[in-house]
């Protein structure tokens, strides 16, 4: 249907309607993800999150007009399609190290006939951009594991272990990477922990050792009364940047995922619009 309700029209062109590739209905799921674009994922495995809409949005909004955009370490490819959905005429690579999750992003990019504009990479990123460092993405998506091995239970997934835990590259690695390859005065979009102290001071500590200003950052905090656990973080090479402009870094007020407590707790206005431009339908909660 066109429609969903009060009026609201699924944006976007809509795409050949193709048959959905084989696949075993026991352990996937078929999701909507933004506009008409579906995507495969794992019923028990690593699923996208709200910390993926959120990188994709801040590095979306921030880049002014991306030609070619990298997501590092794509999982199931939720930051490219997103990205792929929001600028048409980008050309985007997906490269990512596990076997699953590339299969995974590969049967999506085919489902919804994007094979001519989402290029799926199965490498691990560190040796696949090794020996190739030129400067040609305008826009690359990090959302690096979290944790360090050792430092948490790791799970009953391997889907998920790796997507939590450093077992392929950490935060510094993503930084290193990307600094290769980001085109002059491209964008870096980062989503990385802010709790505990520790890991903000990793992901800066990361950012400094290859290059990058951090030019904006943003807390945000999933309900009322909690701490931020994550930060949304926008780098460029320091480079690139003015000089007046090294050192300075736009800081801007949390965002609030939602407001209430218990039962009447609601997603916040600016979160539903967010969601909204993402080709997402308006939503109560």
């Amino acid at each position: 249907m066109e429609t969903t309700f009060k009026g609201w029209r699924i944006p976007g062109p809509r795409r050949p309607v193709l048959d959905p590739p084989e696949s075993s209905a026991e352990e996937e799921t078929l999701d909507g993800v933004c506009g008409h674009l579906r995507i495969f994922q794992l019923k028990k495995g690593h699923r996208y999150s709200t910390d993926d809409l959120l990188v994709s949005w801040i590095g979306l909004q921030t880049c002014p007009r991306p030609e070619r955009i990298l997501d590092l370490g794509s999982g199931v490819g939720t930051i490219a399609h997103l990205a792929a959905w929001k600028c048409p005429g980008a050309k985007v690579t997906s490269i990512e190290a596990q076997e699953i999750s590339h299969q995974l992003c590969k049967k999506t990019v085919a489902l919804n006939g994007m094979n001519s504009q989402i290029e799926c990479v199965h490498a691990d990123f560190r040796e696949y951009f090794r020996e190739r460092s030129e400067r040609t993405y305008d826009l690359i998506f990090g959302s690096p594991p979290y944790f360090p091995m050792g430092s948490g239970v790791l799970g009953n997934h391997p889907q998920k272990i790796s997507c939590r835990f450093e077992m392929k590259g950490n935060v510094a690695n993503y930084c290193e990477t990307a600094a290769k390859v980001i085109a002059p005065g491209g964008v870096f979009a980062l989503v990385f922990p802010v709790d505990p102290p520790f890991q903000r001071a990793r992901m800066e500590e990361a950012a400094e050792q290859h290059g990058w200003q951090i030019v904006r950052q943003r807390d945000v905090i999933f309900g009322e009364n909690q701490t931020p656990l994550i930060g949304l973080y926008v780098l460029m090479l320091r480079e690139d940047l003015p000089t007046k402009m090294h050192g300075k870094t736009y800081t801007e007020a949390p965002l609030y995922i939602r407001r209430g407590l218990g039962p009447v707790s609601q997603i916040t206005d600016e979160y539903r619009l967010i969601k909204l431009s993402l080709g997402m339908p308006p939503t109560d909660h």
